[in-house]
């Protein structure tokens, strides 16, 4: 599998974030983590960087190839937990750093299965021959007035709260995370990204764009496209395939 990342300031901020890592496993699978920092100064950087660094850490130590995807879940959910704890110690040893936190999803790709664990509105799609399918649904504000039918997903593109999430990494002790897995096929892609992407950009934008540009370039075309709407927050985008 290969993997292509970016990530991007965007037009308006100064400072990014956001914050990815990924890197491949035993037996030629692969993992992934994206997380959108919150928090001022530079807190919400601190954050992000910091979840992404335990992520990766936990995955590629306690990855084993012939795991069962109970194993799998449970390994995305521990280092995850374990992420949020380490943000919450270095908020508690440092007062320029309280109330920081972030967004995060987290990938494992194995034996032709996704494996997903997230919190925040950072998403996960797969894109195939059918179109983007969205794995992953967002804690947020706008999230749950589409879900009262107070909202429609076009009006929450626009909504003045968009950015408002209902959960994230350094809150509290106890953290809630989210789970889903589906099938990698040949010929899917799998991109994961900050809302900085998916704020700007359409479900049906992003599909037309993987059909038009090659996959190592995709990265840079999302980008490119959010930046082209507005650019008002960071962009990030991770996109795996075969």
């Amino acid at each position: 599998m290969r993997i292509f990342s970016k990530t991007d300031t965007g037009m308006l901020r100064s400072l990014n974030d956001d914050s990815f890592l990924h890197g491949y496993l035993e037996g030629g699978n692969v993992w992934a983590v994206v997380c959108d920092g919150i928090g001022g100064l530079n807190g919400g950087a601190v954050a992000s960087k910091s979840a992404v660094q335990t992520v990766g850490e936990k995955l590629v130590s306690g990855f084993r190839k012939d795991m069962s995807g109970n194993s799998i879940r449970n390994l995305l959910n521990t280092a995850i937990v374990a992420a949020n704890i380490d943000i919450l110690d270095k908020a508690k040893s440092d007062r320029m750093l309280d109330g920081m936190g972030t967004t995060i999803v987290a990938v494992v790709i194995c034996d032709g299965v996704i494996h997903i664990a997230y919190a925040g509105d950072s998403r996960a799609y797969l894109i195939s021959s059918d179109g983007a399918s969205r794995l992953t649904t967002d804690h947020s504000l706008v999230q749950d007035m589409i879900n009262c039918g107070m909202l429609t997903e076009q009006e929450a593109m626009d909504h003045p709260r968009r950015n408002v999430i209902t959960r994230a990494l350094g809150i509290d002790e106890n953290i809630d995370i989210d789970y889903c897995e589906c099938q990698f096929e040949c010929g899917d892609k799998l991109l994961l990204c900050t809302d900085g992407l998916t704020n700007f950009v359409s479900d049906e934008r992003l599909c037309e764009i993987v059909q038009s540009v090659p996959v190592e370039d995709l990265p840079t075309a999302f980008i490119d496209e959010a930046n082209k709407l507005g650019g008002a927050d960071n962009i990030t985008a991770v996109v795996i395939c075969e």
